[in-house]
């Protein structure tokens, strides 16, 4: 098995079924036993004592604070309830939490950078689902607001009786390859502005399986023909809520044919060329780093994982 892929990793057991328990989750909260992980403005509490590691708290540290706010419950480990606590309507949260120094809040990509792996996949559930609720305070159905039920994992209205759940976008992310050679490119944005080519990638669109999803996006991208797809793993990726599904893929066609509104470049990169932006070596190639699943699909195919056919 692989290591699971920064953001993933999660060790908790979600406790579906008590969920289904208002009355029993409020008192899993009120419990001196439980813990609660706070985000102020989708920032993750840390820690920086001898390492880095999340920053949980109790109830009884929140309950001063005197916020209407419903906490998510995240799950239990080592028999203990954990939840997530949306507390951006605090000014000053380190200042009210009385914090000591050695604790902060950290954007999560840059704590998911130095955290305990399965630390990470807690931030990835944590921020995904108190985003989601930020965002649907209201019923898409009826537009009356909605209440937060089941932990967190559901919005009703009660206005209609519609029920909400957070959603997941699937999004394909893959290396094309024909030989010794793969395709990486830029899209319009962050990575053509950091000069980074990587894997192209593109929302997988209703009623399309992971397949096909992979073969349009190369064709609109990069106007190649696709032929195999092989699965190689897959990333959570909370920003705000997909599920990166990272391929490999074997080009028929060759003539590469951009789409110049979405990308502003896209070619073909030998095996060396990658191997040596890996290492860093290579001043005409940057690739994303270890926290992005592109990272590991380009390195399994330039270190012969696949493609070697």
């Amino acid at each position: 098995m692989r290591p699971p892929h920064i953001f993933a990793g999660n060790p908790f057991d979600r406790g579906d079924v008590l969920r289904r328990d208002d009355g029993k989750l409020a008192e899993l909260f009120a419990d001196p036993k439980s813990r609660v992980l706070p985000m102020w403005q989708l920032n993750v509490l840390v820690k920086t004592d001898a390492s880095t590691t999340l920053g949980w708290v109790t109830s009884a540290d929140l309950n001063r604070l005197d916020i209407d706010v419903k906490p998510v419950f995240l799950g239990f480990r080592d028999g203990s309830p954990h939840f997530a606590l949306d507390i951006s309507e605090i000014h000053d949260p380190v200042h009210e939490l009385n914090l000591p120094e050695s604790w902060r809040f950290e954007e999560a990509r840059s704590a998911a950078m130095e955290l305990p792996g399965p630390e990470t996949g807690i931030v990835a559930q944590s921020r995904a689902q108190l985003d989601w609720h930020a965002r649907h305070g209201f019923c898409s159905v009826c537009g009356q607001c909605t209440e937060a039920g089941r932990g967190g994992h559901v919005r009703k209205c009660n206005a209609c009786g519609a029920e909400h759940f957070p959603r997941t976008d699937p999004v394909v992310i893959m290396v094309t390859y024909d030989g010794d050679r793969c395709v990486l490119g830029q899209s319009r944005g962050r990575l053509s502005r950091s000069g980074t080519y990587s894997a192209l990638a593109g929302f997988v669109d209703q009623g399309e399986a992971i397949e096909e999803a992979v073969r349009r996006e190369v064709k609109e991208e990069a106007g190649l023909e696709v032929g195999e797809v092989t699965y190689h793993s897959s990333q959570p990726w909370p920003f705000p809520s997909s599920l990166m599904i990272g391929c490999h893929a074997q080009a028929v066609t060759t003539d590469i044919h951009i789409d110049a509104e979405e990308m502003t470049d896209v070619r073909w990169f030998t095996r060396d060329e990658v191997l040596s932006a890996l290492r860093e070596e290579n001043p005409n190639l940057k690739v994303p780093g270890p926290i992005a699943i592109a990272h590991h699909i380009i390195k399994a195919w330039a270190t012969g994982e696949v493609g070697t056919r």
